[in-house]
């Protein structure tokens, strides 16, 4: 088994009740407390509410991506092309243990974690000792990004 890190979005529709029920589908052991934020990379559009998932696996992290897909659509998302827009529900994996992934639709890592607070706070909300790999610590990214003017 091993422990992933999923984050989970959303800022169309019940928010709240979409996140839970993907945490659900997901098999999810823990949820992060749910907090709203801005929208990122595409400011004209509703706020998101933003958690983390832990979850223990067996799946490959190739297999876990295709189940957070097929939640997504199950749940109503359609990608319609518009990166950063609004959607009814997002799941992003964030971290497959200690691995590094680099595969053609897949990077674990996930390539822009370090620069997300919205995806760091869960994160450390579920386990303020976790460390990103090839990255640092979640305490230590979090507190570079608070000092970005």
């Amino acid at each position: 088994m091993t422990r992933a890190y999923v984050g989970l979005g959303a800022n169309l529709g019940d928010r709240e009740a979409t996140i839970r029920r993907a945490a659900a589908l997901l098999g999810a052991s823990r949820l992060s407390p749910i907090r709203e934020t801005e929208p990122w990379g595409d400011p004209d559009q509703p706020n998101f509410l933003n958690a983390a998932a832990e979850l223990e696996t067996e799946l490959t992290p190739r297999q876990l991506l295709d189940r957070l897909l097929e939640i997504e659509r199950l749940l109503g998302r359609v990608r319609d092309g518009r990166r950063y827009g609004p959607r009814l529900i997002d799941l992003d994996l964030l971290l497959y243990g200690d691995q590094v992934v680099e595969e053609p639709g897949l990077a674990v890592p996930h390539p822009h974690l370090a620069e997300r607070l919205f995806a760091l706070e869960p994160l450390f909300d579920l386990d303020p000792g976790l460390s990103v790999p090839g990255k640092g610590r979640l305490a230590d990214l979090i507190a570079k990004l608070e000092s970005i003017p």
